[in-house]
This record gives structure tokens, sequence and C-alpha cells, in this order.
């Protein structure tokens, strides 16, 4: 081997190596940000279980991150939550300090969630203009980071919903925003994913990969659902399984018009469907296990395939008990949090058909 070659393939190794801790370091950024998604949407979902959404009735975004510190503070947040109807309907005579219960929730809900911006916002830019992010992963971040800003609007939108005329938040706008903050966390472990190694043992196969694709919409729409059940109270009904109000399929699914109308509205209908989703999903997860311990038996993807199903099999367990028990704060917490494994999960299997991001090339060296 000639000096020039040696010297070339020296610079390839050491722009790997240089590639490769950067990887490294963008990894556990991104891992760190998944995590506080994680606890954000928990945080979430205790905001809803307790009704504490509406508690905050003003949207500061800077200035909101200062809570209520004297008695003073705390009398004039008390008497802007008066203002609306779900503390003269509901709650007209809770005092300041029952008003704090729920006023804390809300407070973490929206300080995590201002938190989590300056968590993907700062590293993002200390990589980009250090040079430690490769070309192709600049658009996607900076789409997630958008999407993020997004959600923020989204957020105050849906509570925006429960200010004048209602007694909670709209049922379609908690659905979009548990939905988007689950997009976000689906892209996230993407990339993520992509950055991770992967074992090459098998080539991807493409019937392999795309079914992989629809277990992550289904888990996605099963998660949409849910939201509605939330937004609808409908868990708080028919805690009986497997039958549903004495039946497989129970009567007064319909009774609303148009018909499509049930679907968003109607909260036997909206239970009905998310058991329904519930059990297509553990099928569809139960073939994806079979059929690639079949076709692809001890590779990495047959042994996410076993994975994903367990991890279906334990969310319907927590969703069958969580049900039972009326929505107890604990298990419809646990079941919330498994959601988001099992999508996580379902993600990161999809991707690992793909294969890592391919290492800088002698060509692109050179350049």
């Amino acid at each position: 081997m000639t000096d020039s070659a040696i010297n070339r393939e020296s610079r390839i190794y050491k722009e790997i190596e240089r590639i490769d801790a950067n990887r490294r370091a963008v990894r556990i950024w991104l891992l760190v940000v998944l995590f506080v998604v994680f606890c954000l949407v928990l945080v979430g979902g205790a905001t809803r279980l307790t009704d504490s959404g509406l508690s905050i009735t003003e949207w500061k975004p800077i200035h909101g991150v200062v809570p209520p510190l004297t008695a003073a503070e705390w009398d004039e947040e008390f008497r802007l939550y008066q203002r609306i109807p779900e503390y003269s309907e509901i709650n007209k005579h809770m005092t300041v300090e029952e008003f704090k219960g729920i006023f804390w929730w809300e407070w973490a809900h929206r300080l995590i969630a201002r938190s989590i911006g300056v968590i993907f916002a700062v590293p993002l830019f200390f990589f980009w203009v250090t040079g430690r992010l490769e070309r192709r992963l600049k658009l996607p971040l900076l789409g997630i980071l958008a999407l993020g800003g997004v959600q923020g609007a989204i957020g105050w939108w849906m509570v925006a919903s429960g200010l004048s005329k209602r007694v909670d938040v709209s049922q379609y706008r908690l659905a979009i925003h548990l939905t988007v903050a689950c997009l976000i966390f689906a892209a996230t472990t993407w990339v993520w994913r992509a950055l991770c190694q992967h074992s090459g043992a098998l080539l991807p196969r493409s019937r392999a990969s795309a079914f992989a694709g629809l277990l992550v919409v289904f888990v996605l729409l099963q998660i949409y659902l849910g939201a509605l059940v939330a937004g609808l109270d409908a868990g708080l009904a028919y805690n009986t399984w497997p039958l549903m109000d004495g039946a497989i399929v129970p009567s007064g699914l319909d009774v609303l018009q148009p018909l499509w109308l049930n679907a968003f509205e109607n909260a036997k209908a909206v239970q009905f469907l998310h058991r329904m989703n519930a059990y297509i999903l553990l099928i569809l997860a139960l073939l994806n296990m079979l059929w690639l311990m079949r076709a692809m038996p001890g590779t990495p993807h047959a042994n996410r395939g076993l994975v994903f199903f367990l991890l279906v099999v334990v969310q319907a367990a927590l969703g069958i008990m969580t049900l039972l028990f009326a929505v107890p704060l604990d298990w419809a917490l646990a079941h919330q949090g498994c959601a988001l494994l099992v999508l996580g999960f379902s993600v990161a299997h999809w991707r690992g058909f793909y294969g890592e991001y391919p290492r800088p090339t002698d060509v692109e060296v050179r350049g």
C-alpha cells in the first residue's frame, strides 16, 4: 500500500471515529429529550385525571414560570379561576388551599413543557455551530423543534376551549394535543434509532418493514382514541370486561346524527372503538411476531417482534385493569406510560429494518 493510500485510510478512520463520538453525544441528548417528553406526557395525564388543566387561565410563556409566591398572588390566581365555568358549575365550594392542589399539577406540566424547549434547542444549537451534526440530521431535528413550538400553541388552544362555555377542555383538542406529543416522541425515537449501531444480521425486507410501519400507525390511532376516551371521561362508565354494557357489541353506539359523530362525541362508542382497536393491535402484534420468527428466525428483527408483542399484552392488561378499577390515578398513568413505551418500541422496531445511517465514504472524506 502506498503512503498516499495509507494516509487516506488514516483520514477515513479518524473521520469515522469523530462521527462515532458525535453520534454518541447526540444519542445521549436525544435520550434525555425522550425521557423528558415521557415525563411531560405522564404529568399531562395526571393533570387531566385530577381535573387540573383549567387551573391556570392565562398563557404567560415567560412570566408564567414563576408561580404565586405570596398570599395576595394566590388570591389573585384563584380569582381568575373563579371566572370560568368549571369553578361556578363544579368547584364553587373550593378553597384557596384546595385550588393550590390542582394549580401545581398544571404549573408542573407547563414548566416541563417550557424546559423541554430549552433542553432541545440549546444542545441543537451547540451541536450545529460546532459542526457535530451530520447534514442528514439537521432538517429532521429542525422539524422536531418546530413541531414542539406548534405543540405549545396547541396546548393553549386546548386549554382555551374550557375557559368560557365548557367545564372541561374539548376532547378533540385534547386528542390532538396528546397525538402531537406522541409524534414528537416518535420522531425523536426514529432519529435516535438511526444513530444506533445495527447488527446487520439480515438485509431489510420491504414487506416486513411496511408491516412494522403499519403497527406504528395502529399504535398512534390507539393513543388518539385513548385521548378521546379521557376527554369524554368514557372510562368511568361500562367498567366491565370482556363484555361492555352486557354485550360484546352493546347497543347505543349510533345514537348521534350524523353517524360519524358517534366516533368522537358518544362516550360509549368511543370506548367501544378503543377496545376494538386494542384487539386489532394485539392481533397484528401476534401476526408480526409469528411472521418474523418464521421468516427471520434468530435475528434481531424476530426478537423485537417478540418483545413488541409482549409489550402490547402488558399494555392491554393495564388497560383492562384501569377500566375495571374505574380509572384510578396510578393505574391510568401506568397505562399511559406503557402506551408511550409501546409507541417508542414500535418506531425503533420499524427503523431497525433500515439500518443505521451510513458512515462517510472515501469520497465524502476527501470532499
